[in-house]
């Protein structure tokens, strides 16, 4: 009798799951709460795989030794605590696909910078002529590229509720970019438990695995003192330190491993800020263990593009520049954007709050600031922080009314940003959608 296999959720990851359990031989069975598009539908019937939609029954799951749950499902409804009491191992997408694949795995996390650091290392080693793919929360299901393809590395970013599921899950190099408040709501507002779901991306590593960490962030330092990891530990930051991978001299990307120290221009990338500098360490030093070439590692990120709706430019209209930040939805990857800005901002904010404390924008948007435009169906806890701050501020629920009134107030030589600091769901279907809806707006003036 074949084991059987419950898939949560009929996203990406979930028809990934669906797709690569049926592959190796499970009795598959996806329930998603929410109605399943017909396109989805057809494929779970080419592949033979039964499916509920608009509910989630547990009688339909009976006997089920293992459950793939979507991340975006909370981890402590009644559905899983039904699921545990009868046996049922919840695991995430990553792990399953994980244990489904021998290739080296290269995992990345962190509040921000992770698909901006995800993309330069998918460059890095793509260029370098490695066969590797493109996986997590970026690019297509692991799951269903570990079904469908034969790659020899997998680059992926992992969000934190990816790893509140893992259970044996071990890259061979795990990365953490930084660590601050984000997703409280999700983890009862206990800053410290989201911590340590960050932390989890390193806890099965073995002595012969790498763990890369951000040397500059405090809070990130501060909870590796008291967190043991069997991998080997390597940093890069804007110093050197005993287990530096990387860091900075001189705009000089210093790269350094046992047997040699290298250095690359850091001058000649195309991007800017402190932020962007990390990241672009970061990736180069997971190419350094991975014994690529200087000359490609430097190609690559010279040419790097940056990746869609963050710090996106636009368009610039009448000297006024347009920049899509749509992907800042937490307040550390918005103060990133407004300190790289530096001529007066009309600064587009707002969406669903996810426990943020707004105290470390304030100077900044004071400084910078000449008009706030909050797009969200409730503004009060931005109503409470900035009202009073810039000359103008205005309250809207439609992308493209707030991108008239950014228009409206500019000035040449002012930039109009979109970096909400907050969810997309409450007036978008993701950060993609709220995104390319104001890039639209903006193209529509």
């Amino acid at each position: 009798m074949k084991e059987k296999l419950i898939v949560l959720g009929a996203g990406e990851s979930g028809i990934g799951a669906a797709i690569l359990g049926k592959q190796k031989g499970y009795d598959v069975f996806l329930s998603d709460a929410n109605e399943i598009p017909v396109s989805l539908q057809n494929i779970l019937n080419d592949k033979g795989i039964l499916w509920e939609s608009g509910q989630h029954s547990l009688s339909s799951m009976e006997g089920a030794s293992i459950a793939v749950k979507s991340p975006g499902i909370p981890g402590n409804i009644p559905l899983l605590n039904g699921l545990r009491a009868k046996g049922t191992r919840i695991i995430s997408e990553i792990e399953f696909a994980a244990q489904s694949t021998s290739a080296t795995l290269i995992g990345i996390t962190g509040t921000n910078g992770k698909t901006t650091t995800t993309m330069m290392t998918y460059e890095i080693l793509k260029n370098a002529g490695l066969n590797v793919g493109l996986a997590g929360n970026i690019g297509s299901s692991f799951a269903k590229q570990v079904a469908e393809e034969d790659y020899e590395f997998y680059v992926l970013e992992i969000s934190s509720f990816q790893l509140d599921d893992i259970d044996q899950f071990a890259p061979h190099i795990a990365l953490i970019t930084n660590i601050t408040p984000d997703h409280l709501d999700r983890y009862d507002y206990s800053f410290e438990a989201y911590i340590q779901a960050k932390l989890k991306i390193t806890k099965n590593q073995s002595s012969k695995n790498f763990f890369l960490f951000n040397a500059d962030d405090e809070i990130l330092v501060s909870a590796l003192k008291d967190h043991k990891t069997n991998a080997q530990t390597v940093s890069f930051g804007s110093n050197p330190t005993e287990t530096t991978g990387s860091y900075l001299k001189d705009n000089q990307l210093i790269l350094k491993n046992q047997k040699k120290t290298t250095m690359i221009q850091s001058v000649e990338f195309p991007f800017s800020g402190r932020h962007n500098l990390l990241n672009a360490m970061a990736a180069a030093t997971i190419g350094n263990l991975l014994s690529i070439n200087k000359e490609s590692i430097r190609e690559s990120l010279t040419h790097f593009k940056g990746a869609p709706h963050r710090m996106e430019n636009v368009v610039t209209i009448q000297r006024v520049q347009y920049i899509n930040d749509s992907k800042a939805t937490n307040i550390n990857a918005t103060y990133f954007a407004v300190e790289s800005i530096q001529t007066p901002l009309i600064w587009i904010v707002g969406g669903v709050d996810k426990g943020n404390d707004y105290e470390i924008l304030l100077p900044l948007i004071r400084k910078k600031a000449k008009a706030i435009i909050c797009l969200g169906v409730d503004n009060s806890k931005l109503r409470d922080a900035f009202e009073g701050t810039s000359e103008v501020f205005i309250e809207t629920e439609s992308m493209t009314e707030a991108v008239k009134i950014a228009h409206k107030l500019a000035e040449p030589k002012d930039t109009v940003l979109l970096s909400p600091a907050c969810a997309s769901f409450d007036l978008f279907k993701n950060y993609e959608d709220r995104g390319d809806q104001f890039k639209a707006a903006v193209r529509n003036l």
